[in-house]
C-alpha cells in the first residue's frame, strides 16, 4: 500500500503504514512490544485507532531521536503502540519546556520605521 510519492517523508510514512498493515493482518496470537507479549487483538485495536496526529508524533519522535536503533521494527512497534498513551504528555512537556526557556514568550511588536532616542539612522 503506497500513500505518498517518492520523497524522504513519503517513504517514512509508507514504511509506517506497511508495518501497521502487517501488524493488523497478522494471525499471531501475541505480539511482543518493548519486551512484553500483548494479545494481538489489543495491538491491532490500538493500531486501528491511530490517526494522522499520532503518525506525525511518531515521525517527530524519529526525527528527534539521536541514539542508534538496533531493531527499527521493534522501535516503531513500541512508538506506535504507545503513541495514544503518550502523545498528550509529550506535547504538554514540550510546551512547558518552551515556555520555561522563553521560546514562547510574547514578542514586542517591532515597528521598522521607529527608532530609539539617540539611535542613528
Amino acid at each position: 500500500m503506497r500513500l505518498c510519492g517518492r520523497t524522504f517523508a513519503g517513504d517514512r510514512l509508507n514504511e509506517i503504514v506497511d508495518l501497521m498493515l502487517e501488524t493488523v493482518c497478522t494471525r499471531r496470537k501475541t505480539i511482543r512490544i518493548a519486551g512484553d507479549d500483548y494479545p494481538a487483538e489489543l495491538v491491532k485495536a490500538k493500531f486501528m485507532k491511530l490517526d494522522a496526529e499520532h503518525i506525525r508524533f511518531v515521525l517527530d519522535c524519529m526525527k528527534e531521536n539521536t541514539t542508534k536503533i538496533r531493531n527499527i521494527k521493534q522501535y516503531l512497534w513500541a512508538v506506535l503502540f504507545n503513541a495514544p498513551s503518550t502523545i498528550g504528555n509529550y506535547y504538554t512537556s514540550l510546551v512547558a519546556h518552551d515556555m520555561a526557556s522563553g521560546a514562547l514568550a510574547p514578542q514586542e511588536p517591532h515597528d521598522p520605521y521607529s527608532f530609539k532616542p539617540g539611535e542613528s539612522l
